[in-house]
């Protein structure tokens, strides 16, 4: 069974839990991560969630998302889900936006409560994704995503629009705002 670790409000390690027990009405603060992945050309790579997932099935966000197991380091944890996701091998990875936070809520009422570290990583490796992970996905030109995410919000995951405002790649703000936030 997959386990996630809670957080207290102030962001400190408060015991661990199901992950299916933590997504849904009364979701606990608990730890996650979010990576942007670049290839060679400057293009970000975009994926599609399957259908299949509990939250925001079939929406358009960053590369991956994921949460690190009891004890695991957050690179680690990035490391392994990129390889899990969309078998992809990471040339480098760096956080970004360390204390990303954010609280959303699906159409089918799964709650997402994070402080979710948003990582910046390169590969010059093709994704494979994992069919049950991503069902489609695109490189595409910053600017473009920054653009599509402005006009339509609502075709992204409400944690791809967030981070979208803080990310100069994106058009948004410094990372530094983030602190302010």
């Amino acid at each position: 069974m997959e386990r996630v670790v809670l957080l207290s409000a102030e962001g400190s390690e408060i015991g661990t839990a199901p992950k299916s027990s933590v997504h849904g009405a009364a979701t606990r603060l608990h730890l996650a991560f979010s990576c942007h992945v670049f290839d060679p050309r400057g293009r970000l790579l975009v994926t599609r969630r399957a259908l299949t997932k509990a939250a925001w099935p079939g929406v358009w966000t960053n590369a991956f998302c994921g949460h690190p197991a009891p004890g695991e380091e957050l690179l680690a944890a990035v490391r392994r889900r990129a390889e899990h996701e969309l078998g992809l091998a990471l040339d480098t990875v760096e956080p970004v936006l360390p204390f990303f936070r954010y609280r959303a809520t699906d159409a089918a009422g799964v709650v997402e409560n994070e402080i979710c570290p948003v990582y910046l990583a390169t590969t010059s490796h093709d994704p494979r994704p994992h069919p049950d992970e991503v069902i489609e996905h695109r490189w595409v030109d910053r600017e473009d995503l920054a653009e599509s995410v402005r006009r339509a919000p609502w075709a992204f995951s409400p944690w791809l629009v967030l981070q979208a405002r803080l990310l100069p790649f994106l058009g948004g703000g410094t990372a530094s705002e983030e602190l302010a936030s």
